[in-house]
C-alpha cells in the first residue's frame, strides 16, 4: 500500500468503503470515542465538515474502544450518540483498534507515515487526527488535543493546491 486511500474499511452501517473513493479529497481520518474528554471534538469536526466538504475536505471517523474503554457501545449505539448529539453527517466506520496486534491496517500504514512526538508509532489516545493530501499522501499527524478548529489553516493550504492545480 501506497497511499492511505488504498485501503478498504468497514462502515459502521455495515458494508465496505473502497477509501479510493475519497481520491482527490483532501482526507481528516480521526479515531474516536463517545465517553471521552475529547468527544465535544465531534461538534469542530462537523463544523470543518459543513465549512469545506463542498470544497473537497472528507472527515472519517473511525470509533475505537482502546483507550480507558471509552467506546463501549455497538454500531448502532456509536451512531444514534454521534447524530443525537453533535449532528455528526461524515462518514464513520466500525469499531476499530489502532494500536497492537489487532490494529485496523489502515492505521498501521498511517503511524508509519506520521509517527508522534519522539519518533513513536502508537497512537497515544482518542481523537488523533491524520491529514492526507488529495494524492492519499499522509501529510501530518495531531495530537488529540488539537481542537480541529486548529487545523483549517493547513486544512485550506491542502485545498488550496487543489483548486490552482
Amino acid at each position: 500500500m501506497s497511499s492511505a486511500l488504498d485501503f478498504t474499511c468497514r462502515a459502521l452501517t455495515g458494508g465496505d468503503i473502497d477509501l479510493d473513493q475519497y481520491r482527490g479529497d483532501v482526507v481528516l481520518i480521526v479515531n474516536t470515542a463517545s465517553k471521552c474528554g475529547f468527544t465535544p471534538q465531534y461538534a469542530g469536526l462537523e463544523a470543518l465538515h459543513q465549512a469545506y466538504h463542498e470544497r473537497g475536505l472528507t472527515i472519517l471517523g473511525f470509533p475505537c474502544n482502546q483507550f480507558g474503554r471509552q467506546e463501549p457501545g455497538s454500531a448502532g449505539d456509536i451512531a444514534q450518540f454521534c447524530e443525537l448529539n453533535y449532528g455528526v453527517s461524515f462518514p464513520m466506520f466500525e469499531k476499530i483498534d489502532v494500536n497492537g496486534a489487532n490494529a485496523a491496517p489502515l492505521f498501521t500504514f498511517l503511524k508509519s507515515k506520521a509517527p508522534g512526538a519522539l519518533g513513536t508509532q502508537s497512537v497515544k489516545w482518542n481523537f488523533t487526527k491524520f491529514l492526507i493530501d488529495r494524492d492519499g499522501q499522509v501529510v501530518r499527524r495531531y495530537a488529540p488535543s488539537v481542537k480541529p478548529d486548529d487545523l483549517r489553516k493547513d486544512i485550506e493550504t491542502l485545498l488550496n493546491q487543489g483548486e490552482s492545480s
